[in-house]
């Protein structure tokens, strides 16, 4: 799907307003505390998150018509994405890329790709507990995780149980 000059337009403008947001987003979360977490491990290409985006949105936005209709119809006409299914319990959309091949594992409008999928996933970081599609190559791990690492491995666990320990509770490093 080739964009036209109005989508790119409206592109730029939703990047810089992503951009600015993003900024105060990411300065808020500083004020409060660094992440509990750093980032670990290098993106393998699976496209994993290319091929159903999921996005959180609002009780607001998951349940009002109006507002529903708007971040979906935003996310299919600027980013490109068609709406498969929601996850209700946690209020996620599930959308299939419409720019994502694949065949090729690659994007074909990757400079001009939604903010989401800019910061992706820096911006899992943040979250309680971090999860990261299977296939995928990156991982959250604790940054205080050698002191309870050293902990588990102290209590004298059946291996699978301390290795299920470590995955569960971030303390694992994939690098």
């Amino acid at each position: 799907m080739r964009d036209g000059p109005f989508r790119r337009l409206i592109k730029k403008i939703a990047r810089v307003r992503y951009t600015i947001d993003l900024g105060f987003t990411r300065w808020v979360l500083r004020r409060q505390g660094e992440p509990r977490y750093r980032l670990a491990g290098s993106c393998n290409g699976c496209g994993k998150c290319c091929e159903s985006p999921m996005i959180p949105v609002s009780w607001p936005v998951f349940r009002l018509r109006s507002l529903r209709w708007l971040a979906l119809t935003w996310h299919r006409v600027i980013n490109g994405f068609e709406f498969i299914s929601e996850v209700r319990r946690q209020k996620v959309f599930i959308f299939r890329c419409t720019h994502y091949d694949p065949v090729t594992k690659q994007c074909d409008s990757y400079d001009s790709r939604p903010g989401m999928c800019r910061d992706y996933p820096r911006n899992l970081l943040y979250a309680a507990l971090p999860e990261f599609l299977p296939e995928c190559g990156y991982s959250a791990v604790y940054k205080k995780a050698e002191g309870l690492r050293k902990s588990l491995e102290r209590a004298n666990l059946p291996p699978e149980k301390l290795q299920e320990m470590l995955k569960k509770l971030h303390l694992e490093d994939k690098e």
